[in-house]
Formats: structure tokens, sequence, C-alpha cells
């Protein structure tokens, strides 16, 4: 039997594992003893990794759509030379922008950046990922604020600070692992607070809960910055050395008064005292957001007036300190500096010319060849196939069909395009029901590369199983499209994954993720390594959690962060007469992950998960409408559309509030389409609804 460390591909943790293996089977699943992140732990979704052993099964072979609807299956190179003709034929008829990709989170290092290359660089194509659906926003408010995506925690910060502050994140769901480190905090007196419409689970197990109407985050932020600024609760030493435009917003925030806060909130003023008293008696505070700051119209600003609060009271850079975004899927730091689509491989601008010259050099190419801006966001793409104007897709590892907002949408787009490339582990998501061609690739336990978690932490995906016949990978799947594309001596330094790894480190250097330090070689049974791991400075940086910030430097050009604020905007979509009740989405359960296309292989989630969409519903709305628990109703959506759930009663969500898991494809029929100003993320959480029972 050997034993074989490879890494977790479902969260942002990215819990270490070790595989025993036997016979080319997987006997045992043991998270990795001593590794910083899980240290011997990991949740149900990781141990049930080995249930993806059958996943792809020997003579996988693409499949072409047939005129009469058929598939017909093809070899490996009949089928890179039919996608790469037609994205040929495509764009020779319709223009180098009537095709597109859209990838994911969960892609190694390497894939994103194989793709950007053949997809971007080479046909000057459009790609964007499924972060866009989760951490976009974060990315936009990180670079806007420090100059760089780039945040600054390690998750030992949970465990030294003695006020946790979670503003819609429920990571006793969302992030187990995570939500561990909280339970680990021996800090005396320390305050677990949450900031959330829902009593979510994490909020049941915090010592204040503040459940504020939704969508008024940034109200409320706003007026804590106030009262801070009031009350002389701030770090003057740290503004004036280490941040830009304090003045302007001290300034800006006095509009937001605490009578103006308790209306737009619906908390009481005596609440929201009490929350600035706390943050002010913190030696060490931390703030932590996730999806329900980042999916919504105005996210960006959200995101920024945490960070604002982090910034004025110093609490950034020292331990058990930060404004600290919690990342979704498990490589969208990888996407985030890798992909190609908002920046070059390594971060900087397409339009630098210092950075064209320096990736022109690393690649091999003329910087003719280079991406020239950045890549048209998901929204924008989907509305093109809409539009007529994009007519061949390549999805990579996702399935946009469920969990797109507006889903309804992306239905009627797929059925007109014209090439439709899935490419993953299934051939049962929803999103392949319409494909022209299917790529089957194999899952993370037959492939290598290279993870990014959400503290900045590389780690090694290893083969754990040997792979059967015909089986290839996502990146083999990629080059070899790129090859059949005629692409020649611009892939001739991509050949493995390893080659491409090697690649991205040079794209990197001198970058503020620079990764030239790290090897291919180090990465593997290791504790992992957090960028930046400059090369020649490996011994400053041999501690294995650090943070980023520690000296006051940021990103920008001053070296010193910027206060980001903007007046709250009034509701684009607001409830009405028509629509009453606000649909707030978010996730189930601990075992089930998205669109549950690769849980639903792991039978204890089957057996423990409900098989119909849900949604909670307030008790006492409930009883004013005759509704009793497990009776089904019909939820019409402002967006036209409409769905059939299951109603769960509880006093955990607000009486005008219907919460629904976003597992269920019913639920992001009902979401609109409506997005952030500056990341264009969607605003998942707050639609207008009303409903009747079935």
């Amino acid at each position: 039997m050997k034993k074989i460390q490879s890494v977790c591909n479902y969260c942002a943790i990215d819990c270490n594992l070790d595989f025993y293996v036997e016979d080319n089977r997987v006997v045992k699943t043991v998270p990795t003893k001593g590794y910083p992140v899980n240290d011997g732990f990991c949740c149900i979704k990781g141990l049930s990794l080995d249930k993806q052993q059958k996943t792809v099964k020997p003579n996988s072979l693409p499949k072409i759509r047939e005129k009469d609807g058929s598939f017909r299956q093809v070899s490996w190179e009949e089928g890179f030379q039919y996608v790469a003709d037609k994205l040929k034929e495509l764009q020779a008829r319709y223009g180098q922008e009537s095709v597109a990709g859209i990838s994911t989170g969960q892609l190694t290092l390497e894939e994103f950046a194989i793709f950007g290359h053949v997809m971007r660089n080479y046909l000057k194509a459009n790609v964007d990922g499924n972060t866009r659906l989760c951490m976009a926003t974060a990315v936009v408010a990180h670079k806007q604020s420090y100059g760089f995506d780039a945040p600054g925690f390690t998750l030992k910060d949970l465990e030294l600070s003695d006020r946790i502050i979670f503003i819609g994140a429920n990571p006793v769901v969302a992030h187990p692992i995570l939500w561990g480190r909280v339970r680990q905090n021996q800090v005396p007196d320390h305050k677990i607070i949450v900031i959330d419409p829902r009593r979510s689970e994490t909020a049941m197990n915090a010592d204040y809960w503040y459940g504020l109407k939704w969508r008024s985050d940034l109200i409320l932020l706003y007026t804590i910055a106030n009262q801070l600024i009031e009350k002389d609760y701030l770090d003057h030493t740290f503004i004036e050395e280490h941040t830009e435009k304090f003045e302007e917003f001290r300034e800006f925030v006095k509009g937001y008064t605490l009578k103006r806060s308790a209306s737009g909130t619906g908390l009481k003023e005596e609440q929201i005292l009490e929350l600035v008293e706390l943050i002010h008696s913190g030696k060490r505070v931390s703030f932590w957001w996730t999806m329900g700051v980042n999916q919504g119209y105005e996210a960006v600003r959200t995101a920024q007036a945490i960070i604002n609060l982090a910034l004025m009271t110093g609490n950034i850079g020292k331990p058990g300190t930060g404004a600290n975004s919690i990342t979704g899927q498990c490589n969208a730091m990888g996407s985030r500096s890798y992909s190609n689509t908002a920046v070059f491989f390594g971060g900087g601008d397409f339009t630098n010319p210092a950075r064209r010259k320096r990736m022109s050099e690393v690649l091999g190419v003329g910087e003719e060849m280079l991406a020239e801006k950045p890549t048209k966001t998901y929204n924008q793409i989907i509305e093109g196939i809409n539009a007529g104007e994009i007519k061949g897709l390549w999805i990579l590892c996702t399935n946009p069909r469920h969990s797109w907002t507006n889903n309804e949408t992306f239905a009627q787009a797929a059925k007109k395009l014209e090439l439709f490339v899935v490419q993953d582990i299934y051939d049962t998501i929803e999103s392949a029901e319409d494909c022209t061609v299917f790529f089957p690739v194999v899952p993370g336990l037959k492939k290598e590369g290279t993870y990014i978690n959400l503290e900045r932490r590389l780690s090694a995906m290893r083969p754990v199983l040997e792979r059967g016949e015909n089986e290839i990978s996502d990146y083999e799947a990629i080059l070899g499209v790129g090859k059949a594309l005629g692409m020649g001596d611009a892939l001739k330094v991509w050949e493995t994954p390893r080659d491409c790894f090697n690649l991205m480190k040079e794209c990197s250097r001198g970058m503020p993720c620079d990764i030239t330090g790290v090897t291919w070689e180090n990465l593997e049974n290791s504790h992992g390594i957090q960028w930046p791991y400059p090369e020649g400075k490996e011994e400053e940086n041999r501690e294995e959690q650090r943070r980023l910030y520690g000296d006051g430097r940021f990103f920008t050009p001053s070296g010193k962060a910027r206060f980001m604020f903007e007046e709250v905007r009034e509701n684009p979509l607001p409830t009405t007469e028509e629509f009453p009740y606000v649909f707030n989405t978010g996730r189930g359960s601990v075992g089930q992950w998205h669109t549950q296309s690769r849980t639903k292989e792991v039978r204890f989630v089957e057996d423990v998960s409900v098989k119909k969409a849900y949604l909670y519903m307030n008790t006492e709305l409930a009883r004013e409408k005759g509704i009793e628990e497990t009776d089904e109703i019909r939820v019409y959506s402002a967006n036209g559309q409409n769905a059939v759930f299951a109603v769960k009663v509880t006093d955990n969500v607000r009486h005008d509030e219907l919460y629904a898991p976003i597992h269920y494809i019913e639920c992001n029929k009902l979401t609109p389409s409506l997005y952030d100003s500056y990341s264009k993320e969607p605003s998942y959480k707050a639609t207008p609804v009303r409903f009747e029972k079935c």
C-alpha cells in the first residue's frame, strides 16, 4: 500500500489529504496531520473524494452531436480537430470575439493558464470564470483599496483575534475547517459577532447576532465608521502614515447617522452603538466576509466599507486582525492571478508596455500574440450569445445552466450556439444537455497541478490513481485543441503542467504574487507555501503562516491603502406591492456543494439531503398564509420566472424573507440579471418575490 498526499479540490480551504492506495484503488483517506490548514481534519466532502474513483470509466472518448441529435463517439485527435476547426470557422465568419470560454475556480493553476494562452492570447477570444459569481467583488475591492488582489491574512488569525466579526458569512456550513479554527481560539474574553439577515448556523453559535434588513450592510458599515470617528476610536498614526483619502471619508460618513441607520437596517440604535463598542474594545479585531457581501448590486463598496473599518482602527497586518475575504472555490485564487482574463499571468495590465515585453520574453511569443484587454465579463458573454454575437462557447468544470443567475437566460443561450463544448467529469450535468461536443476528463484523483487557497497558500495536486485507457486531463484536452489550432511553437514550452508551472513562476517574478522561490518538487508532500515567495528570499519567508501589510506597505503607487466610498444606492430592484417578499440564497448543508454534480456521488450526503428544492419561511408568515411544514408553494420572481419549493418553517429567517439553498436548479431560476457596477458579480441575495400555496 502506498500513501500519496494531495489536495482537496472542493472549497478554498484546500485541505491536504493522505490517500492510501492499493491495486490502483483508494482504500483509505486521512486528512494530512501537521498540514497548516487542516492539521488532521477535514469535512465530509474531502473524506468522500475517493467516491470519484469510478467517475470516468475506461475508454472515455469525446462525443460529437450529429444533426439528428444523437452523439457519435470519436477519437481524441478527431475531437480536438473538430473543435479547433469549428472555432476557426466561427471566427472567420463572425469575427474574433464570436467565440468565448467560461472556466471555473476548480481547475488547477496550470489549466487556467493554458486555457488563457489558447483562448485569450492565440484566439483573442473572451474567457471568464465562475469566480465571477463569487470572488470578483473581493478582487476589485482589493485592487482599488490595496493596489493588488492580495488578501493579507492567514487562517491562524482566527485563533488570535479577540473580536471575530463575520459579515454575510456562514463558515459553520460553508467552511467548516475555518470554523474549526474559530473554535480553537483561546484568547480570553474573545467574542464572535455575526452580521446577517438570517439567523444562520454561525449566528446560532455566536456571542452577538445583528439581524439587519437585507442589503442594508453598507448603511450600517458607514454608520459604524461615523461613530468610530465621532468617538475618536481611531488609530491616528496608522491612518496618517499608511492610508489616503481619510479626511474625505470623514466628511462623507457624517451623513450616516444613527437614526438613518436604524431606519435603513431595522436594527435599534442601541444595537449599533453596542457593535461600535465591541469593535473599540477589541485589541485584535478581524472582519471576515464572503458571499453575503460579494453577491450584491453595490458589493465592491460594501467590501471596501469593511476594509475601511480595519484601516481606520489599525486592525490590519497584525496577528488576529484584518479585513479578510473568505474565498469560495478551491482555486479561485489561482484563477484570479493566473487565468489571463482580467490581468496578465501573475498580474499586471494588458496595456502596460513593460508587462507586455516581459510576457513576450517568458512565453517566447511576439507581443502581438498577447491578449490586449480584459475579457468581457460572464454576463456580457451570456448576453452576447442571446444577442447573436457569440456563436461558440467552451465551458470547463462548471455548470452555468444551474448556477448562473436568472439561469433560464443560459438555457436560451445554449440552444443558440453553433458550437457548445462542455468539458467535465460528468456528462449528466444540466449544462451538457444541449452541448454539441462533450469532452470527458479525469477528476482530481488522476491529475497533477497546483492550487492556491484563500490565504495565498500553494499546494500540490498529485495523481492518486493511474488512468484508464483514453483518459486525459483538462490540461491535455486544452493542449490538444491548441495544437489542432496550429499554434505550433507558441506551445513548445507548455507540454506538461510542470512546464506551465515554471512559466507562471517567471511571469510572477517581481509581482506581489511572486512565486519564483517555489519549486514543483518542494511542493510535494509539503506544508504548502504562501505567496509571495520570491527566489533568493526563501529564508526570510520560512514561516509557514505569513500575513501581508505588517510593515504598513500596500501595493498602490504611494504604498498607502486607499479609503474607498460612495453614496449608498437606491435599491434597483426593491420589493413592491406585487412582490412583497425577499428571496435570499446560500448553502444548505456541509455536505452539499454548488450544483451537487460531485456530491451526489457521496452516499452519506445523498442520504441526508432533501431530494427536491426547498426553502425556509418564517413561522409567523407561514401561520398567516396557512402553510405548514413540507407544504409546497409556487414562488414568482420579479424576473418573470416561477418555481415550486417545499417549505421548512423556522424562526431563523425574517418575516418577509424566504431563504433557499443554492443546490437546486429552481433557486437560480428566480434570481435576477442584476450586477455590481464594478465587479459585475451577480446580485443573488435579495430578489423580490411573491408566492402562493400549491
